[in-house]
């Protein structure tokens, strides 16, 4: 089979045409984007232990419920000054 070229850049050649060349490509691409990605996932990543998954949620709960009572205890302050702002007016 002999391939024909055109001078014409948007034009394919006889044996594949320029669409299904980069179909090929984006496929591929996607193929080994996946491939890449489990194996760093399997194979690069450190993965946390139990315990350090069960330390983190805690500390992430004491500073919430921390936050929590300063924002409450902040509006709470606001209140009291407010009410007894409008008292006195």
């Amino acid at each position: 089979m002999v391939e024909h070229w055109s001078p014409k850049p948007g034009v394919g050649s006889s044996s594949l045409s320029t669409r299904a060349k980069k179909s090929i490509c984006e496929h591929m691409k996607l193929i080994n984007y996946f491939k890449e990605s489990y194996t760093e996932l399997v194979h690069k990543t450190s993965w946390p232990t139990r315990q350090e998954l069960t330390n983190s949620a805690v500390v992430v709960l004491v500073a919430s419920l921390l936050i929590a009572l300063v924002v409450w205890a902040m509006d709470s302050m606001f209140e009291w000054i407010m009410t007894n702002i409008y008292k006195v007016l």
